[in-house]
C-alpha cells in the first residue's frame, strides 16, 4: 500500500515538473505587456527631463526639488537607470 502511494506521488511530481516546464517556456516566449515599453521609455525620458530641468534652473529656482540640491542629479540618473535595467526584458 505504501509503495502504491509512493508511485502515485512520483508520477504526480513528474507531471507537475512537465507542466511547470511547459508554463515556463510559454512565459519565456510570451510578448511583453502593452504597458512595458511606455513605462521603460517613460523612466528614461523622465530622468533626462529631471536632469535637464535641474541644470537649466540651477541658477535661479533650483527645480525640480530645491531641498535636494545636487542630489537631483542622482534622482535623475536613478530614473534613467531603472529604464535601462528594464531593457533586457524587452521583447
Amino acid at each position: 500500500m505504501a509503495a502504491a502511494g509512493k508511485n502515485v506521488s512520483k508520477r504526480a511530481s513528474g507531471e507537475l515538473d512537465r507542466e511547470r516546464a511547459e508554463r515556463a517556456s510559454a512565459r519565456k516566449d510570451a510578448p511583453n505587456p502593452v504597458w512595458f515599453k511606455p513605462v521603460m521609455f517613460g523612466f528614461m525620458l523622465l530622468g533626462l527631463v529631471w536632469i535637464v530641468l535641474f541644470y537649466i534652473t540651477s541658477g535661479s529656482l533650483q527645480l525640480p526639488i530645491p531641498a535636494l540640491g545636487q542630489g537631483n542629479i542622482f534622482v535623475g540618473f536613478g530614473l534613467v537607470l531603472v529604464g535601462f535595467l528594464m531593457t533586457p526584458w524587452w521583447k
